[in-house]
């Protein structure tokens, strides 16, 4: 069975763009793979925010992964600040990643537009993020195409490595999302809904109020001619609607125009509210039980000792190759 890995930063809870995009394809994926999934905390210091409590939203995301469906028994869950070879790898990775190639990453070149004064744990994070993958043998990673550049990088170092030392590291190979489950910005429906975004009213998320959660699809941007009708180009924020619709209704974009042909856009927004609003409310429930009770310590301890004897085997694999550090017979 092909190992596939995946993370989530813990700022902010996740979006029901999270949901539908990554995660509930997370779910179906557990069944197919040997599934590795973790909370990458440390990368998200490389934005440092006085608003964002670390530790409290790691909790939080680890209780949404297992509500929205992500079975414990199915998938080695574990926290990458708990396991130290990954920075320790990360730093030999660096040794081995030229300066161009993280200069030309397509998100550092947008985030750091944003805030000149920005650190250096910013421009060197895909590293980071290669030395997560590359510990553990990864097959596989899922990512939507806006991420596959951090998984190229990755296998680029993996190659170049390989290549002058000897076959060590797995090259992963990218898990393309599915197209189609690109959730967009509710008022800014050319924009992809994201935890970070500006005006709150274009996202949902999973733990939004019932009352939030009506407000937010109700006003949600559409278009003047009342026909429930998917085209991105000309109806983005209709076809936006329909996307969460069919996701969530498990139908065809099809089957919704057919279902709605005759309907105008107050009762579709209702509609697409009172399915929304079935499925986050399953999910609360869920996410309350789990938040509350000991279940999240206990798969993280029973879990962190495995990870961490994969890591390590890699690690002193990685040292022995570029001989540093005392021998060992592996």
């Amino acid at each position: 069975m092909k190992r596939l890995l995946t993370g989530l930063q813990p700022t902010g809870v996740i979006t029901l763009g999270n949901y539908i995009g990554a995660i509930k394809q997370m779910v179906e994926y557990q069944n197919d793979y040997e599934s590795y999934i973790f909370v990458a905390d440390l990368h998200s210091l490389t934005v440092l925010n006085d608003e964002n409590n670390i530790k409290e939203n790691t909790k939080s995301l680890i209780a949404l992964y297992l509500a929205c469906g992500i079975d414990p028994k199915k998938n080695t869950i574990f926290i990458q600040s708990d396991n130290e070879y990954h920075t320790n790898l990360a730093w030999i990775l660096e040794c081995h990643t030229y300066f161009g190639e993280l200069s030309r990453m397509h998100q550092f070149k947008e985030k750091s537009k944003k805030n000149t004064n920005f650190s250096a744990g910013l421009f060197t994070y895909p590293v980071l993020m290669a030395a997560d993958i590359l510990l553990y043998d990864t097959d596989l990673v899922p990512v939507g195409i806006d991420q596959k550049q951090h998984v190229e990088i990755a296998r680029d170092i993996a190659i170049r490595f390989n290549k002058k030392y000897g076959e060590t590291f797995t090259v992963p190979d990218c898990l393309i999302t599915k197209s189609g489950t690109k959730i967009m910005d509710l008022v800014t429906p050319d924009k992809k809904m994201s935890k970070s975004a500006e005006n709150k009213r274009g996202v949902i998320y999973l733990l939004d109020s019932e009352s939030d959660i009506r407000k937010k699809i109700m006003s949600a941007t559409t278009d003047s001619d009342m026909l429930v009708k998917y085209d991105k180009e000309n109806k983005p924020g209709i076809s936006n609607l329909i996307s969460i619709y069919s996701s969530l209704k498990n139908v065809s974009i099809e089957e919704v125009e057919e279902e709605f042909k005759n309907s105008n856009y107050g009762n579709f927004k209702r509609a697409v509210a009172d399915i929304v609003v079935e499925e986050l409310t399953k999910i609360q429930e869920k996410y309350n039980y789990y938040i509350n009770s000991d279940c999240i310590d206990k798969i993280l301890d029973e879990n962190i000792d495995k990870v961490r004897k994969i890591a390590k085997d890699k690690y002193d694999l990685v040292k022995e190759r570029i001989s540093i550090g005392r021998s060992k017979k592996l």
